[in-house]
C-alpha cells in the first residue's frame, strides 16, 4: 500500500469519511467531532474540517454553526434521483448484453451469483453485487458507465445497505440477479429488462418498511437541528 503523500490528507480523509458514512459504520444522525476524527485518523483538524464541507456539498453530511456536524439523514429524494440514473443506464445496457455476452461473460457472471449465495455479511454481499452489476455492465460493452452510477449512488447505497439486514434478504437479491442473467443468456431483452428493473426498484419497497420502523434515520424535507445523541441502526 502507498502511503498518502503529506498534500493528500485531505483526499485520504475524505474517502475515508464518506466510506463511513456511505457503509454506514456513521449512521444516519451520528454525530461527528472533528477533534476525535482527526484523533482517529491521526490527522490534524484541517483537512477533517475541509471533508467534512466535501461531504456536506454532496448532501452526505450537515453543519449546523455552533451545534456541529452530522451525518445527513436519508434523503428520500436524493434516493430516488439516485435510482433514476442508474436504472437510466443498466436497463439502456440490456439490448447490448443480450447481443454481446458471450458464454464466458455468463459464466463469469453466475460465478458472482454463486458466491453471492455462499455468504451471509452484508459487507460481502455488497462487494459482489457491485462487481455484478459492474459486470453485467462490461457484458455489454459499458463497462466504463460503472463510474458515473457510482458517482450517483451514495445516498441509494446507504438506503440499499439498510435494506440488507437478514440472510432471506441477500438470497432473494441473489435469485434476482440470477433470474436477469438466465434471460440475458436465453437472449430475452424484454424478460431481461423487466426482471433488472424490478430488483433495481426494490430499494423503494425496502425503504417504505424500514422508515415505518426507524424514521429517525430519515430526512422529513426540513432543516431540523438535530441534537447530539447516538443513533441506532435497527436491525
Amino acid at each position: 500500500m502507498t502511503t498518502p503523500r503529506q498534500g493528500s490528507n485531505r483526499e485520504r480523509v475524505y474517502a475515508e469519511l464518506r466510506r463511513r458514512i456511505v457503509t454506514l459504520d456513521l449512521p444516519p444522525g451520528a454525530s461527528l467531532s472533528e477533534n476525535e476524527l482527526a484523533a482517529q485518523l491521526s490527522v490534524s483538524r484541517t483537512p477533517v474540517r475541509e471533508s467534512l464541507i466535501l461531504l456536506a456539498d454532496e448532501g452526505l453530511v450537515q453543519i449546523f454553526p455552533k451545534l456541529g456536524s452530522f451525518v445527513a439523514r436519508i434523503d428520500p429524494e436524493r434516493v430516488a434521483d439516485a435510482q433514476f440514473v442508474r436504472e437510466a443506464i443498466e436497463l439502456a445496457n440490456i439490448p447490448t448484453a443480450v447481443e454481446q455476452a458471450d458464454q464466458t461473460a455468463i459464466a463469469d457472471l453466475r460465478k458472482l451469483i454463486a458466491a453471492q449465495r455462499e455468504t451471509a455479511d452484508v459487507n460481502t454481499f455488497f462487494e459482489l453485487d457491485e462487481k455484478f452489476h459492474r459486470s453485467l455492465l462490461a457484458a455489454g460493452g459499458h463497462g466504463n458507465a460503472w463510474r458515473t452510477v457510482v458517482a450517483a449512488k451514495a445516498h441509494l447505497d446507504r438506503a440499499r445497505r439498510l435494506g440488507m439486514t437478514s440472510e432471506s434478504s441477500i438470497q432473494a437479491l441473489t435469485d434476482e440477479h440470477a433470474a436477469v442473467v438466465d434471460a440475458v443468456a436465453e437472449g430475452d431483452g424484454e424478460k431481461a429488462t423487466t426482471a433488472l428493473r424490478s430488483h433495481l426498484r426494490k430499494v423503494f419497497t425496502d425503504i417504505g418498511k424500514i422508515r415505518a420502523r426507524s424514521p429517525e434515520l430519515f430526512s422529513d424535507g426540513k432543516d431540523s437541528r438535530p441534537t447530539r445523541r447516538v443513533v441506532a441502526v435497527w436491525q
